[in-house]
């Protein structure tokens, strides 16, 4: 008689068809990327500047990407981001039947972000304003979960904003996996990744946070939508919330473009002389230096 396999708890739970792996990666490296990201900014925001500011948020913010892509890299890619979904398939790095569920994952990895830092932070948020959720003004705490522009910004120069930040983004990302150029070390990709977050907060955050991703700031501001803020998170800023969602999408796609057109496909084939009179100038310049 046989005898059946006794399967362990493992073998019953461990997931066997590879898209629901990377579509879990993507919900739980969102997920760390949110929920770690936006306390750095509930914790300035909430305790009034006395346990944070803007060095700490654009440093937490850039460690949350390094921890999330770090989190879901290996199974996914660790796009954290449907703009960045969307490129990958634009350019033919992934296919496209992928991302729907890549950009769902992102999105619900987000919003559930959001309930478990409100949450973790209800009672000082109950605090913070008499109990009030405000979106703007001194008492505003919708800031912690999306990005808001500053009064003086036109619409035009908001997305101008969220488009060239996330050209830039991508431009860089598409560099750093070019295994035809100087790519990062396997393994250190989080670390480069996040260094560019700081960068890009550092120097282009002032206008509206440089969201530069559709699910970080959508998801958050509905789940404020419906945690009590209202529904006026939408309208707020000229009705920018629509800003980085397009935005991001639409310089994805150029950010992917000047980088393939002005850099990739200018790649000498390994094959040729040329490649390998390049190589040596590069080396002989690496020496002299």
């Amino acid at each position: 008689m046989d005898r059946k396999v006794k399967k362990t708890f493992k073998d019953k739970i461990i997931l066997k068809n590879p898209l629901v792996k990377e579509t879990v990666a993507e919900f739980l490296g969102t997920f760390m990327m949110v929920f770690l990201g936006c306390g750095s900014v509930a914790q300035a925001v909430l305790s009034r500047g006395a346990a944070g500011g803007v060095i700490t948020i654009n440093i937490g913010f850039s460690l949350a990407v390094v921890m999330a892509v770090y989190v879901a890299g290996g199974v996914s890619g660790g796009h954290i981001n449907p703009a960045v979904s969307f490129a990958m398939c634009l350019y033919g790095r992934m296919k496209w039947y992928k991302f729907p569920f890549y950009m769902a994952a992102q999105f619900l990895g987000a919003f559930l972000a959001a309930a478990g830092l409100f949450g973790v932070y209800y009672d000082a948020l109950m605090s913070f304003a008499g109990g009030k959720l405000i979106i703007t003004g001194e008492n505003a705490t919708a800031q912690i979960f999306a990005t808001y522009p500053v009064q003086y910004l036109t619409v035009g120069n908001e997305f101008a904003d969220q488009v060239v930040s996330s050209t830039i983004l991508l431009i860089v990302v598409f560099a750093i996996f070019d295994e035809k150029n100087w790519r990062v070390p396997k393994g250190l990709e989080p670390i480069v990744i996040g260094l560019l977050i700081l960068l890009l907060s550092s120097s282009l955050g002032l206008n509206s946070g440089c969201a530069m991703n559709p699910a970080r700031d959508l998801s958050p501001r509905l789940f404020t939508a419906l945690a009590g803020w209202g529904f006026e998170v939408f309208t707020a800023g000229h009705y920018f919330w629509w800003i980085p969602i397009v935005g991001p999408f639409l310089g994805g796609a150029l950010g992917g473009f000047i980088y393939i057109y002005g850099i990739e496909i200018h790649h000498a084939d390994p094959n040729t002389d040329e490649k390998m009179e390049q190589v040596e100038e590069k080396h002989e310049l690496s020496v002299i230096m």
